[in-house]
């Protein structure tokens, strides 16, 4: 059973308010009927340490992946996972997590692949409620389990593919790495730099340096002010001006571009918008794929 969205008079400019709650209204729709709360963050050890009373966790490298191949949990593992989490169909998810959402935005857009319609996430994540002394706790809930129905995963609405990718150089392409990362800056000197390093990690520097040819760079930080909390309607237009429909957008892994998809899609109301979630690592390690180094996009070579 959906629960109301917030009614935050912040959200009325964006294209799906509903998308978004508050630190404030999540707090008073603890234990509402309908409502799971899920937590999802990059280290995945903080959910241990305190968590909001009623969240479940959803580690988003073992839970969401697959455990041979490259690629996201099939149809009937998410299904099994959601009866696992004791979350329903019909149910209203709200996903917070660390460093900016982003991962939570990645756990949230891969709940989209699979056609769940609830989804939101909260704004300003994990460091907004801490950081306002909410209340937490170590207990994990005892969930009694649901009779989610089985699923399929949509590969092709909210996601896009290497080869499709190369096909259509020079149509709308966002990088949402930090410009070091875009420029090949940070490979150049072995680390991800100051703006990437808590992003990056050691994968990072398995791949070489630049960014896919035509893509402009627009990280994804930018979407938030200080407080990690998303900028106005207005400022995101702003911020976004000029970017084509239909844009497709990347980062190392795919979890930060995540986070661009949804202010694209959701707080901007931009129809087609797909996240390339191979992202960097697989474009970087590919045989004689084209790459652009520097500040500037570059251009798609002829034979693209």
């Amino acid at each position: 059973m959906p629960v109301a969205p917030d009614p935050h008079s912040a959200f009325g400019s964006y294209a799906c308010p509903h998308r978004l709650v508050t630190t404030e209204w999540l707090s008073a729709n603890i234990g509402a009927p309908g409502l799971k709360i899920v937590e999802s963050n990059d280290d995945i050890l903080l959910y241990d340490i305190g968590h909001v009373p009623g969240a479940v966790k959803i580690d988003w490298r073992g839970d969401l992946s697959d455990p041979v191949t490259r690629d996201y949990l099939d149809g009937a593992r998410f299904t099994q996972l959601m009866r696992t989490k004791g979350i329903g169909r019909e149910d209203t998810v709200v996903i917070y997590g660390d460093r900016g959402n982003a991962q939570a935005a990645h756990t949230a857009w891969i709940f989209g692949l699979f056609g769940h319609q609830d989804v939101r996430l909260l704004d300003g994540g994990r460091d907004a409620w801490i950081s306002e002394e909410r209340d937490t706790t170590f207990d994990q809930p005892v969930t009694a389990g649901s009779d989610y129905p089985e699923v399929t995963r949509d590969d092709y609405t909210a996601r896009i593919f290497r080869d499709e990718l190369l096909g259509r150089l020079g149509a709308p392409l966002v990088d949402v790495r930090a410009p070091q990362e875009y420029s090949g800056e940070a490979e150049a000197f072995g680390a991800a730099g100051a703006a990437g390093a808590a992003w990056a990690g050691q994968e990072f520097r398995t791949v070489r340096g630049g960014h896919v040819p035509t893509a402009v760079n627009i990280p994804w930080t930018a979407a938030c002010g200080a407080d990690g909390r998303f900028r106005s309607r207005a400022e995101l237009d702003a911020l976004y001006d000029g970017l084509g429909p239909e844009a497709v957008v990347y980062s190392r892994g795919g979890e930060r571009s995540s986070h661009t998809w949804f202010v694209l899609t959701y707080l901007l109301g931009r129809d087609g918008v797909r996240n390339y979630d191979g992202s960097w690592i697989e474009w970087g390690n590919s045989v004689r794929l084209p790459i652009a180094v520097g500040s500037e996009p570059g251009v798609a070579p002829a034979n693209a």
